[in-house]
């Protein structure tokens, strides 16, 4: 189907189990904790809470599926590389399309996060002058140093911690009260949408490359960085639900602001913004970068334009895949909504990580497979979540789904039609 590519220099082994975890925090507890409670509040009111556990179930099955397909392929790559060793090309070329397109709508949910805690008069405006800048910084070569990670991390941590406390001082326990307005398909549709703010335990997967003993570390860090983030969610769900309600965070730009304005410490509201704005700022830089990279990946293997594939002499960037994804990024911000973007990138990984599970049950006895009914459990509450998130979502991304096989059913026709 495609023409080989060149093999490339193996990444150095330096990452030990506690790295690894730090990289999966890094990924998932950042700006999707600020953003995605709205939308899934407007879904289920206060069910988003069961949402919220089905999103956690669901993840966890992925993130095992991924571990143990990442122990037996430790490169880089992820589903990328699991859907076509273990399923065949057009499942590897499947996987990649479609974090590519999650992955960019993401860019866009945290572009739109930005402008909501920054400037929410000027929402757009401000996520695509970040988005400008970020890319601008990508093509220099500035990249996000683990040292940064860290801090990020931390600051998020601490500034989530504060919203709790905060949260707590104006506690009402009736916010809390069974949900008689919450359908099973609207609990269901904040599962999709809080999935968004799960799904960063991948980079852990594609890590396989640069951690020590992959075997090992990879299973232990992923459902560790999950189970860390599904306390602090829940925590932080709980805490802005008990401080104003399901409807106030539905509607409100800033969900988590609100809940603080709303507390004894509502003058301390600004603290939530600052904290907004640097999770999501490292969230888009790590995000635009993973999406450049897979992009650079997929176009050198023949599966989008080869331009795609140049890398800048100088900076020893892919310098056309970040523009590209940048214009895409931005023109997103223009036209969607947050609520859209998050449910336009969940369909997206959710497709990924249906692949990787049903890679999952490709794996022999010998190779130390998941439990029958992990992959069995992610690859349904994959499909189910995707199908009931917001229709205009769940259409939008069937359709660009329908593009990349239309992309990959004239590939595979000139190629034949080459090949005789």
């Amino acid at each position: 189907m495609s023409s080989p590519s060149l093999p490339q220099p193996a990444l150095a082994r330096r990452l030990g189990t506690g790295d690894a975890v730090v990289v999966g925090l890094g990924s998932m507890i950042g700006a999707g904790v600020f953003a995605a409670f709205g939308p899934a509040a407007r879904a289920a009111g206060p069910g988003l809470l069961i949402g919220l556990g089905i999103a956690a179930v669901v993840a966890y099955c992925n993130a095992t599926s991924s571990a143990r397909l990442a122990a037996r392929h430790p490169q880089s790559g992820g589903t990328y590389v699991y859907g076509r060793e273990r399923l065949g090309p057009f499942w590897g070329y499947l996987a990649g399309w479609s974090f590519v397109v999650g992955k960019t709508a993401s860019c866009a949910a945290m572009a739109m996060t930005v402008g909501a805690y920054v400037w929410p008069h000027y929402a757009r405006a401000t996520g695509v002058a970040a988005v400008a800048l970020l890319t601008l910084l990508n093509l220099r070569g500035v990249q996000k140093a683990a040292w940064v990670t860290r801090a990020i991390v931390a600051t998020t941590l601490l500034v989530l911690a504060f919203v709790v406390a905060a949260c707590l001082t104006a506690a009402d326990a009736d916010n809390l009260q069974p949900f008689p307005d919450a359908s099973v398909y609207g609990v269901l549709q904040s599962a999709g949408l809080l999935f968004f703010a799960f799904a960063g335990y991948a980079r852990i997967a594609t890590l396989g490359e640069e951690v020590r003993d992959p075997a090992r570390t990879i299973p232990r860090a992923i459902p560790l960085a999950l189970g860390i983030t599904l306390v602090v969610y829940t925590a932080v769900a709980v805490a802005a639900l008990l401080s104003v309600g399901a409807d106030v965070l539905a509607y409100a730009t800033a969900p988590l602001e609100a809940a603080v304005r709303a507390s004894d410490w509502h003058a301390a509201a600004p603290v939530v913004r600052v904290g907004a704005a640097v999770a999501a700022l490292g969230s888009l830089l790590a995000l635009i970068l993973g999406v450049s990279r897979t992009t650079l990946a997929m176009a050198r293997d023949g599966h989008l334009p080869r331009t795609l594939a140049a890398v800048d002499p100088v900076h020893q960037v892919p310098h056309h895949a970040e523009v590209a994804v940048g214009a895409a990024v931005v023109l997103l911000v223009a036209v969607a909504d947050l609520r859209g973007a998050i449910g336009f990138s969940s369909f997206g990984v959710l497709v990924y990580y249906a692949i990787a599970n049903a890679s999952a049950t490709r794996l022999r006895p010998d190779e130390n497979p998941p439990p029958r009914a992990v992959p069995a459990v992610g690859l349904a509450g994959c499909v189910l979540l995707a199908a009931t998130l917001p229709w205009r979502s769940a259409v939008w991304g069937a359709g660009v789904l329908l593009l990349g096989v239309a992309v990959w059913w004239v590939r595979a026709r000139r190629t034949s039609h080459d090949a005789s």
